[in-house]
């Protein structure tokens, strides 16, 4: 009784600024402009299909390259002494402290022709990524979520038991071995949560793109950011169906999770 009681908060909570927001966006997105009962806003949905999915392959890309780049790191930080890893985890979250935008802003200067990247890459006769192209956006995307990425994995890995691993080793497994058979599998929750925790904001952030990236690489976000004002009905549309495709990936990554747990 008392566990319900403790709760009625959060209920109330996720009534009144997640349930019914919903509810709002939804009964927007099947009427017209006059108010009346309409499919005309998913018609006109469909016809930045391009953008959505050029918005997925972006989310995609970066979640991949998030996950490549925060494994070893994370596995690295999990062999570390305690003492170690929170100042390992400090520095990680450091940048998270300072407001988004200006995180944002700050690569647009450096990415920026005759910036400081795009001059020291010039100096090594290397073609910079610059402002307005699908790479600058993904790099600013990596930046944005690589922590998401390195702390769950990080949580998980710290987790398992050594035991297992000299198990591993006693029984005759070599390092790739032990790797393959005994530490990946168990941090999968881990790359699962990270994956995640990674994906769904990539997939439905603005502002990124709209600074980093040119005309042909803004994003979904950015495109329900611009047209919500003058047309709340068919945003409504676009936010409907990203918030469906979204509530799919995370039914599918729990159930490949409970798998891999089962397994």
């Amino acid at each position: 009784m008392k566990s319900r009681k403790l709760s009625i908060p959060y209920i109330f909570w996720m009534l009144i600024f997640t349930m019914i927001p919903i509810v709002m966006i939804g009964l927007t997105a099947f009427r017209n402009k006059a108010g009346e009962f309409s499919l005309e806003p998913f018609v006109k949905a469909y016809d930045y299909r391009n953008v959505f999915l050029k918005s997925l392959w972006i989310a995609f890309l970066s979640t991949l390259i998030c996950l490549v780049l925060a494994y070893p790191i994370a596995y690295l930080l999990s062999k570390m002494k305690k003492t170690t890893q929170r100042t390992v985890q400090l520095l990680i979250m450091v940048p998270m402290w300072m407001n988004f935008l200006l995180r944002i802003y700050a690569w647009k200067i450096l990415l920026q022709k005759k910036g400081v990247l795009d001059m020291t890459l010039s100096m090594l006769g290397i073609h910079g990524t610059y402002i307005g192209n699908t790479g600058a956006v993904v790099v600013g995307m990596v930046y944005e979520y690589l922590p998401f990425m390195v702390l769950p994995i990080f949580t998980v890995m710290s987790k398992i038991d050594y035991n297992l691993i000299e198990a591993a080793q006693d029984l005759g497994s070599n390092g790739l071995a032990v790797f393959r058979k005994v530490i990946f599998p168990l941090s999968i929750p881990g790359v699962i949560s990270g994956i995640t925790m990674v994906f769904v904001p990539s997939a439905s952030t603005f502002l990124v793109a709209d600074y980093l990236g040119g005309m042909d690489d803004l994003m979904i976000g950015d495109v329900i950011d611009r047209i919500f004002l003058n047309d709340q009905n068919t945003g409504s549309a676009i936010s409907l169906i990203l918030m469906l495709f979204i509530l799919v990936f995370l039914v599918l990554m729990n159930l490949f999770g409970d798998e891999e747990a089962i397994a």
